[in-house]
């Protein structure tokens, strides 16, 4: 099997949630419900808050979350008011004004306070939830309940056939944004019957020789995007209409728009040009 190196932008990265670290000199993430405080530096660069420049914020949170380590520096995320001023906006509105790395911490932080939001209470009886002493949950004393953020897998999918790609848009691309297909993983399914269902669901083709290439965090709000490659096999393009707005094939040298760099789809599609051997945008 052919595998793509995949980008690592958080190798360096060590987690921990020892209370005692914090607040103090650090990164900090700052966000209004799932928006992030808009923060740039001299380059017009995306980058996160000093300490010295969240210390505003820390009056109107009642939890400053740390997250680990990265490159020795502290990392902290918190959420502040709902009525808190500032410019603050979704985390795609990161993609192309900051690095891979920033991208995920800003992704890990967001969905710890979301977590930490949605879980102040226990969901079988009611009662408030404590956080727990070393590990990342809220924990129901009279249930015995342990939250833990959570995660849903999810498949990404390159469908080829030679020098082709299949590639569609949903309803919420921009105009003339084609991308890979993608869907959530069904309880009591494998990954792998995922795809093949999603695949002829969406656009009711069949495919064979499934290569998974690898992985990435993807905080909208909370998937682990699970990326592969897959071979067409038969069948005629034929829309899930609720869901999909166009599908086509195209040539791999005459591509439409696709996502940039920092997306897993544009990794799949980067990959297979690659191998095929047409060269690769720089975008």
């Amino acid at each position: 099997m052919s595998m793509f190196v995949w980008p690592e932008p958080v190798t360096d990265f060590v987690a921990s949630v020892n209370a005692s670290e914090g607040p103090g000199e650090g990164w900090y993430f700052v966000f209004r419900g799932a928006d992030i405080l808009q923060h740039f530096d001299e380059q017009g660069h995306w980058v996160p808050l000093s300490f010295a420049e969240a210390s505003q914020f820390h009056a109107g949170t009642d939890k400053i979350h740390y997250m680990g380590t990265m490159a020795g520096i502290h990392c902290y995320t918190l959420e502040v008011p709902s009525e808190t001023t500032g410019e603050f906006g979704n985390l795609r509105s990161l993609f192309g004004k900051t690095d891979a790395m920033m991208f995920s911490l800003a992704g890990r932080a967001v969905q710890i306070v979301d977590w930490y939001r949605s879980h102040r209470f226990c969901g079988r009886c009611g009662k408030p939830a404590t956080e727990h002493r070393a590990d990342r949950a809220m924990v129901c004393e009279d249930c015995n309940i342990h939250s833990y953020p959570r995660l849903s897998p999810s498949i990404i999918v390159l469908i080829h056939r030679g020098n082709q790609v299949l590639l569609a848009r949903n309803h919420r691309f921009p105009e003339g944004m084609f991308s890979t297909l993608a869907g959530f993983v069904e309880p009591g399914e494998s990954i792998e019957q995922t795809l093949i269902r999603e695949v002829e669901e969406e656009v009711g083709v069949r495919v064979t020789n499934l290569e998974y290439h690898g992985s990435q965090p993807w905080p909208f709000p909370n998937s682990l995007m699970l990326g592969f490659h897959a071979e067409y096999e038969s069948g005629e393009i034929v829309l899930q209409e609720e869901e999909i707005a166009d599908a086509r094939w195209f040539d791999c040298d005459n591509l439409p728009m696709i996502p940039g760099k920092v997306a897993i789809s544009r990794w799949l599609i980067d990959a297979y040009l690659t191998r095929i051997g047409v060269p690769v945008a720089n975008d």
